[in-house]
């Protein structure tokens, strides 16, 4: 896609995917678009005949660079290709000085919060406070501040402009996670240090695609300490040792991709780079609410509602009526996305006996 390809409304990318009425688990897995099944497609009979080359893959690779570029609001050049975000936070994780202080959210997904604490043989120590006491927990000994934007368990937004003012105030390092929020909440990734996301979720890509932006502080400060030949300035010069000539900007911090992934994400980011991210917040977060009301709980503002359910029996009783959720943490999370109508408010509902 370039910068003349027209925009694309929710209700016209809502069209392209199958119907899939109670599929309310897009926090857990995306499903494809139309265009992403045949990109996928057309690779696996390309790949049959031989008429596929690594060139091609990495001129795909770049495609999908771009468009998450626009879709998150940095250039191109800050964007860093990978296969799992706890890779990404390693590479954070590791330029963490002797003794550092990291603070990160109390009962946040695992991948932002491991790699920090694998380094604690080096004095590195983590804090973890609840997501609403972020910005507060911050202190003149903070190096890094890491979270995510839609905490994974519960929905919640974090308060990212008082964590950003705090870290700020205290030269802390900010690193966000965008796996949940990215695809349906409006990002602007220039706004941190580092963030890193998956796209399997509300990107709806396959399996395999993850991103890492950078600022210069952290093109600065990180080492691509899992540089290979993909990091290379020239990636097919780039292929033996013993000479290292890594990229000047954020592409030093490469994966090498796995290939087969990347024709259904560059597909699947070209469209969503196109929408409007307020509209599918605004279409998510308001099923959301309507939700809610549905159940008399208070309006959460989220695109995964969630609710306590300890012994699993909501969660089982929407499954019995053919709804697909998810259960994380003790509670039921039920999640909108661009296919979501108010038909699956309905059903949920009426699973809840309401």
């Amino acid at each position: 896609m370039d910068l003349t390809s027209p925009s694309l409304t929710v209700a016209e990318v809502a069209a392209r995917f199958a119907p899939a009425t109670g599929y309310l688990a897009a926090c857990t897995m995306g499903l494809p678009l139309a265009e992403t099944l045949s990109a996928q497609r057309d690779d696996l009979d390309r790949w049959a005949t031989g008429s596929r080359s690594p060139v091609d893959y990495g001129d795909v690779v770049e495609q999908a660079r771009a468009s998450y570029a626009r879709l998150v609001g940095v250039p191109a050049s800050r964007v860093a290709v990978g296969s799992q975000t706890s890779a990404m936070m390693a590479v954070v994780a590791a330029a963490a000085p002797d003794g550092a202080e990291v603070v990160c959210v109390d009962g946040d997904f695992s991948s932002v919060v491991f790699p920090f604490l694998q380094q604690a043989h080096r004095g590195v120590t983590v804090r973890s406070v609840p997501v609403d006491e972020l910005a507060g927990a911050l202190g003149p000994s903070t190096w890094c501040v890491a979270w995510s934007a839609v905490q994974s368990a519960t929905g919640v937004v974090a308060d990212d402009a008082g964590v950003r003012a705090a870290a700020a105030a205290h030269g802390a390092l900010t690193v966000c996670d965008v796996t949940q929020a990215a695809g349906v909440l409006p990002v602007d990734a220039s706004l941190w240090d580092v963030s890193v996301g998956h796209a399997y979720k509300w990107l709806c890509c396959p399996r395999g695609a993850a991103f890492m932006t950078l600022s210069d502080r952290a093109l600065a400060e990180l080492r691509p300490v899992q540089a290979g030949w993909y990091a290379g300035r020239s990636v097919w010069a780039s292929c033996y040792g013993p000479a290292m000539d890594l990229a000047g900007d954020a592409r030093a911090f490469d994966v090498s991709p796995a290939w087969p992934v990347w024709p259904g994400a560059a597909a699947a980011l070209d469209t969503f780079s196109r929408l409007d991210p307020a509209d599918t917040w605004a279409h998510a977060s308001g099923l959301g609410d309507e939700l809610c009301r549905r159940l008399d709980l208070p309006p959460q503002g989220q695109a995964v509602v969630t609710w306590a359910d300890a012994d699993g029996a909501a969660a089982a009783a929407m499954s019995r009526a053919g709804l697909t959720v998810s259960a994380r943490a003790g509670r039921v999370r039920v999640a909108f996305h661009l296919w979501n109508t108010s038909e699956d408010v309905e059903a949920v509902a009426a699973s809840a006996g309401r």
